[in-house]
């Protein structure tokens, strides 16, 4: 794997400690520009999310891993080791290893947090290393370090998706010695587990607990159990226990027939929550917008694409407010299906709705119009999104410099490759070369002679 030099010098220098701590909590980084990052920033940035993928390829890969790790003299903090682990969530025994060499190897500048403990007890659960779980969860205890609630129910959870029912009651009833309380959500991934292996009178026990405790019910608690009996095709005990809820005062935050429709749809009842929704809107009555989207994404699937827009439209004139949810579903599928006229009406909607068009909404558009042949269209609507202030992104460009070259539009793939470059996006070295292939093949050396000096310039 290659490294810039200063890459390199952060590996090499145990000192170097890069202030990692604004990034800690976000999922995805904006780009430089957004943040107002200097150049330099940005570099210092990438690599420090190259150390960690180059340790992650070790942890996965290297046999003698902790030999390798000490000879990187790597510095370690909260934030590398949790990267890394998360990284290496399918690696149960290989990131165990690294956690036990990252808590032993630098004792005096690196304390392991609450957030290593609690990521390497998720993966050690979900590769089922039990016996090396519940070690680092007392270890967690004898270090006064307590069980998140989000963590003990990813834990009860995984031990019920693998049949593991009385480990997952253990774990439950020890929760309070793990400084966790036992709360809704704990009691949801229990009523989980129990209905995985198809314990419905312990489930509905379990509620009768909750509510005797003072744990009012939610939405999950409602969900969890009506997916339960419907995927065991029990219906009409499904229909009882909403009905039975709603006599004590526990009616569910959305519709009973909701719940029942996104029931059939988790156990593959297509066609009967389809029945239901025609009879829902020939009452004059519509579903919850999410319960229309868990259909429209199990409709889209199955290529009922017709039924789906038919379904849309007659649930809008029902005053179905739709979310972008319903948009990112619908969007891409009739793109896909060349029903480009649709696509930009759903588009237009979606923008009346008083939504953002972003690159994953309009992109798919483009996408169709080149299939179909219409790269003017395309390159006048990529141009439009850009002038109303909907800037592209990477993939974007990357698609746009693809699709340009198998329509054999190389001039305008390389404008798209230098654009690209303007807006502080590194193009693929794939893009590179299919262009400069395809200049040179058309016979514009020169403009292939300015993309491979443009590329040499970004390297």
């Amino acid at each position: 794997m290659l490294f810039s030099r200063a890459a390199r010098r952060l590996l090499r220098n145990s000192n170097d400690q890069l202030p990692v701590s604004p990034f800690r909590r976000l999922k995805t980084l904006p780009s430089a520009s957004s943040l107002g990052e200097s150049p330099l920033q940005t570099r210092k940035k990438d690599d420090y999310f190259a150390v960690v993928q180059h340790v992650s390829n070790i942890v996965r890969h290297d046999y003698y891993l902790e030999r390798t790790l000490n000879k990187m003299r790597v510095s370690l903090t909260s934030d590398l080791v949790y990267r890394v682990l998360r990284a290496c969530s399918r690696s149960g025994t290989e990131s165990l290893r690294f956690f036990n060499w990252a808590c032993t190897c630098q004792p005096a500048s690196y304390a392991p947090t609450s957030v290593e403990y609690e990521e390497i007890v998720k993966i050690l659960a979900q590769t089922k290393k039990y016996e090396s779980m519940w070690k680092i969860i007392h270890q967690m205890r004898s270090q006064h370090l307590g069980l998140s609630p989000s963590t003990a129910c990813f834990v009860i959870e995984e031990f019920g998706k693998h049949g593991l029912i009385d480990q997952a009651v253990e774990i439950f009833n020890k929760l309070k010695h793990f400084d966790c309380k036992q709360n809704v959500d704990t009691h949801n991934s229990l009523l989980f587990a129990l209905c995985e292996v198809k314990m419905f009178h312990g489930a509905y026990a379990l509620i009768r607990r909750m509510i005797r405790k003072g744990e009012a019910p939610d939405k999950r608690t409602f969900a969890i159990l009506v997916n339960g009996w419907c995927s065991a095709g029990k219906m009409r005990e499904a229909q009882e226990f909403l009905e039975e809820m709603s006599r004590k005062g526990f009616n569910p935050p959305v519709r009973g027939r909701d719940l029942l429709i996104e029931g059939l749809l988790n156990a593959g009842y297509l066609e009967s929550a389809k029945g239901m929704v025609r009879k829902m809107t020939k009452e004059g009555f519509v579903p919850d917008v999410g319960t229309f989207n868990s259909l429209m994404e199990a409709i889209v699937k199955s290529g009922e694409l017709d039924f789906g827009l038919s379904l849309y439209h007659s649930v809008c004139k029902l005053g179905l407010c739709p979310d972008i949810v319903t948009y990112k579903l619908l969007i891409p599928a009739v793109s896909k299906a060349g029903m480009i006229d649709e696509a930009f009406r759903l588009l237009h909607r979606s923008i009346e709705d008083g939504h953002k068009p972003f690159p994953s909404l309009y992109a798919p558009i483009i996408k169709g119009m080149f299939r179909m042949g219409q790269f003017d269209d395309a390159f006048s609507f990529f141009s439009e999104m850009k002038l109303k202030g909907h800037p592209p992104n990477r993939p974007v460009y990357t698609m746009l410099i693809t699709m340009c070259g198998r329509g054999g539009r190389y001039v305008e793939a390389a404008n798209y490759l230098a654009e690209m470059t303007e807006f502080g996006f590194t193009p693929i070295s794939r893009c590179f070369d299919m262009v400069t292939d395809g200049l040179r093949s058309c016979g514009k050396h020169d403009l292939a002679e300015k993309m491979m000096q443009l590329e040499v310039s970004l390297q």
